[in-house]
């Protein structure tokens, strides 16, 4: 079969003359054939109640799936290998696991050139700065998180210093209530972080809203940071309109503050746009059609209209992996996307209070 529809273009340039009917009907044919698909959806396949080659034609048809991310858990991951990856579409970058917000971490098979352009997505925000030392002070390990850093340094000649954040043990700290515990914890994190920036030259700062903050009550950090440091990427937690304004503005003028809404969920993130919102909250567009987003009230599972909030869910569109109708653990602002976008975009991002009974526990990630 032809499946010149789903290869990707360059690294940092969505398609904007792909056709969305067309694209999902190669998506599907991709995924739903024998040749191509892998294991855990030709096996997955048996117990849908409809027929995705026939039946899924637009974007609002992947409601028709079921929210599968759950089986994510246990699935051995050759299962999640299409079979049609032949050559460099093979080459695997990584094994990534979620947070573990809500229960035991899930698994994902992360493809280098999938990776490649999902990095590519938001490399026009640091085009500009050249050469770049980066400071990563997030999770590494099994997440995905610090393999883009690592990636991100690489594009920029520079070298990676990185701070390993368990976002796990801290969740796992304040579910417990030891507050005091975890507090010695996001200290002892800080701590490093500061040890590099006293001692190395950092062009790029990527960390957490919380992390950020907590760096910035040490007033030699925000001197070092306003000489040396020339973008900041946040991510991994909720960033109010108020503190957004306060790192601009007040500590970190000149900056630029930019963010990435995503999740191991849908192998990739959306990026800040650069039009201000004239609330101050920052928006998201995902790159579409590989990453689209719907925003739903969480009592009908309807769309909700422009500028008004419900939970996000995403979907995941590519053939390296198909991921579609997943109930994210975020509410979000629904806003109108770029012209000829997937679904919508969203601002103003922040985590639901419960997801599947259980308290939503944000901490520094």
């Amino acid at each position: 079969m032809s499946t010149t529809v789903l290869d990707l273009p360059e690294p940092g340039r969505p398609p904007s003359d792909l056709d969305p009917q067309e694209y999902l009907a190669a998506l599907m044919r991709w995924h739903f054939s024998t040749e191509t698909g892998s294991a855990f959806w030709l096996r997955r396949v048996r117990g849908l109640e409809f027929d995705p080659i026939a039946d899924v034609r637009t974007f609002d048809d992947l409601r028709l799936f079921p929210n599968v991310v759950d089986e994510f858990r246990d699935v051995p991951v050759e299962d999640l290998i299409p079979r049609g990856l032949t050559g460099a579409d093979r080459a695997i970058a990584g094994v990534y696991e979620s947070g573990g917000t809500t229960g035991r971490p899930k698994r994902f098979v992360m493809f280098d050139r999938w990776m490649e352009f999902a990095l590519g997505w938001d490399e026009a925000h640091y085009t500009p700065l050249g050469q770049a030392n980066v400071l990563a002070v997030a999770p590494s390990g099994p997440h995905m998180f610090g393999e883009f850093a690592r990636r991100r340094a690489r594009r920029h000649d520079g070298v990676l210093f990185s701070v390993d954040l368990d976002p796990r043990w801290i969740k796992a700290l304040l579910g417990r209530g030891d507050t005091e515990e975890s507090e010695r914890y996001v200290a002892h994190v800080v701590d490093q972080a500061a040890h590099v920036l006293r001692t190395q030259t950092v062009g790029v700062l990527i960390t957490t809203p919380p992390l950020l903050e907590r760096l910035s009550r040490h007033d030699d950090l925000v001197e070092i940071i306003r000489k040396d440091v020339r973008y900041i990427c946040w991510s991994g937690a909720h960033l109010d309109a108020d503190t957004r304004d306060l790192f601009r503005d007040e500590l970190f003028p000149g900056i630029p503050l930019k963010g990435l809404y995503g999740s191991t969920t849908i192998l990739g993130m959306s990026r800040e746009r650069d039009v201000e919102r004239a609330d101050g909250l920052a928006a998201f567009d995902p790159p579409s059609p590989y990453i689209a987003f719907r925003v739903v009230d969480p009592a009908t599972g309807d769309d909700v209209a422009d500028e008004q909030r419900g939970q996000v869910v995403m979907n995941h569109l590519t053939k390296y992996a198909l991921i579609p109708n997943n109930l994210e653990r975020d509410h979000a602002l629904r806003i109108a996307p770029p012209p000829g976008w997937l679904g919508a975009s969203v601002a103003d991002v922040g985590p639901v209070a419960t997801f599947a009974d259980s308290p939503v526990i944000e901490g520094v990630y």
